[in-house]
């Protein structure tokens, strides 16, 4: 790996962090060491990278934002790519084309201030625009199947191609790219439409108002746990079991809202994925529902 790493800094593809720790890069503060992360400066040096990778058959990932993901506490002996400086973000018209690394937040902030709607939902959600699509980021009956037009993805052949919306396979929390892991996210175009920035705005206070009030956002965490499954609410099934504010190790279920796991005391990763497991389990003995884990496990391969 360290001859690989010297390769690649010689090659200038962009910016290059060793040995980083992931709780410097997830929502959670969780998770152990990154052997390499790297920010390629254009589609290029992508392309370039990921050749170089599968020809040294060395794993590699794309990380968004961090925030719907739970990373072992093992170090991730590949190499975390990092698409923040495909953040681009145009308006035209009503239409909004935006970088896969560009902040879901702050393209919906800024489509709200244009009196653009269709992307309040997402005011309260801190993923990039890329890890949204992936898995269907949504909230409040709405989500970015409604809103997304196309999308340019880099394929597994190292081409770049234009994916419609039809093609993408949206479902709750759930899309084409997640189900074709090989298929990289680079830039969207949002179908939006004019609306009454004033309504707009207080829709965002108020939806931001009862966040505070309903969801434990004083603590590190990667959002909703579980999905929910078909009329039910996965938080409801966990407060009625009377598993609010269960700790294990550094992790909690949150007294606010039970389909959170906090990070309250320097939690480790495997505290969080215990209080995962144990919930599933009790909840399939009590229901007899499956619940299905919301947030991507990563590195816990033995």
């Amino acid at each position: 790996m360290k001859e690989l790493i010297n390769e690649l800094k010689k090659m200038n593809l962009g910016k290059m962090v060793l040995n980083a720790s992931l709780k410097d890069y997830t929502t959670y503060k969780i998770g152990g060491k990154a052997a390499v992360i790297i920010y390629p400066k254009n589609i290029d040096c992508l392309i370039l990278l990921i050749k170089k990778l599968k020809i040294n058959k060395v794993k590699f990932m794309v990380l968004g934002n961090g925030s719907n993901v739970l990373f072992s506490d093992r170090t991730y002996d590949g190499v975390i790519i990092k698409l923040d400086e495909f953040d681009k973000i145009e308006f035209i018209d009503n239409k909004v084309i935006a970088g896969s690394g560009a902040s879901l937040m702050k393209v919906a902030y800024q489509s709200v201030r244009r009196g653009l709607t269709g992307l309040e939902f997402a005011t309260g959600i801190p993923g990039s625009i890329g890890g949204a699509i992936y898995m269907n980021a949504g909230a409040y009956k709405s989500d970015m199947g409604y809103v997304v037009s196309k999308i340019k993805v880099l394929t597994p052949k190292m081409t770049v191609i234009t994916m419609v919306n039809r093609e993408l396979n949206f479902h709750y929390r759930t899309s084409f790219l997640k189900d074709h892991k090989d298929y990289i996210c680079l830039e969207a175009t949002l179908q939006l439409k004019k609306g009454n920035k004033e309504e707009m705005e207080q829709i965002v206070l108020d939806r931001k108002k009862r966040r505070l009030e309903s969801q434990p956002l004083e603590y590190p965490s990667a959002g909703s746990v579980f999905r929910n499954p078909p009329d039910m609410f996965c938080g409801k099934l966990i407060e009625d079991l009377g598993y609010k504010g269960l700790i294990k190790g550094g992790a909690k279920i949150s007294e606010k809202h039970a389909n959170f796991i906090v990070n309250f005391n320097h939690a480790k990763a495997k505290d969080v994925k215990e209080l995962i497991d144990f919930i599933k389990q009790v909840v399939k003995e009590k229901y007899n529902v499956d619940l299905v884990v919301e947030q991507e496990l990563i590195n816990w391969e033995s």
